[in-house]
């Protein structure tokens, strides 16, 4: 069974439509990349798999389940980073993360597992003890990511994952994704880097103005397209 898959996947807003038609499956313990320039659709599409949008037409189910239908089973076996995500600002690091394990978990002797691993999986330290409202945009991004993995959901879906890091902290954060994918989780990652897809991503998809235009492998994008790299590649396609 995939992990995910999408079948015609549509959604319209008014006479609008930002994606038209979209099939695609994604492996479980795969990660899996989404690109196309801004304002294509990719936010759009990853929302639906979360379960906060509902298409227009098609379907998406999630180890079997229907996002519409199952929406709640679905629900409990995911997690989901946006790209603009925010944390209680006033509450400390290490606040935040036990609240939010409690609300994923709800079993206390999980949750302060889950916890542990997201203290560890953000490198805050000492700085867990601070209001987020003191973090820098990194801190709050490796804080936000610790949370999105800390409950070894099935299936993540992060949208710019290492928006706003450093080089060293962006590249400790996909060593991370990489290793829990060994461990089992499916991803399904948005990015504008594509050093950072090329690194990540067994397969990519590139979608503009809400169509699918490839989905391969990153050696067999380079090969089709006579590129060395994928931003050759994305920009032969964005056009």
């Amino acid at each position: 069974m995939n992990a995910v898959e999408l079948r015609g996947l549509t959604k319209k807003y008014k006479d609008f439509e930002a994606i038209s038609g979209l099939d695609l499956s994604v492996g479980a313990g795969e990660i899996f990349a989404l690109v196309g320039p801004n304002g294509v659709g990719k936010s759009t599409t990853l929302k639906m798999i979360a379960t906060i949008l509902t298409p227009t037409a098609g379907t998406i189910s999630v180890f079997g389940l229907d996002t519409v239908r199952d929406a709640h089973r679905v629900r409990e076996l995911i997690s989901y980073l946006p790209e603009e995500a925010g944390a209680y600002k006033n509450l400390t690091g290490r606040e935040y993360l036990r609240f939010m394990a409690m609300v994923f978990l709800k079993d206390h002797a999980r949750a302060e597992a889950a916890t542990a691993f997201g203290e560890e999986l953000c490198g805050l330290k000492d700085r867990l003890k601070d209001k987020i409202k003191t973090y820098s945009k990194g801190m709050a991004r490796k804080l936000l990511l610790a949370r999105a993995v800390m409950i070894r959901p099935k299936l993540a879906i992060l949208d710019e994952p290492t928006s706003g890091l450093d080089i060293v902290n962006g590249y400790e954060i996909r060593k991370t994704i990489k290793q829990l994918a060994a461990e089992g989780t499916t991803f399904i990652i948005s990015s504008h880097n594509m050093a950072e897809i090329e690194f990540l991503s067994g397969r990519i998809a590139v979608i503009n103005k809400g169509k699918l235009l490839a989905c391969d492998t990153p050696a067999a994008l380079r090969v089709k397209f006579s590129t060395e790299d994928l931003e050759e590649v994305f920009i032969a396609l964005a056009r």
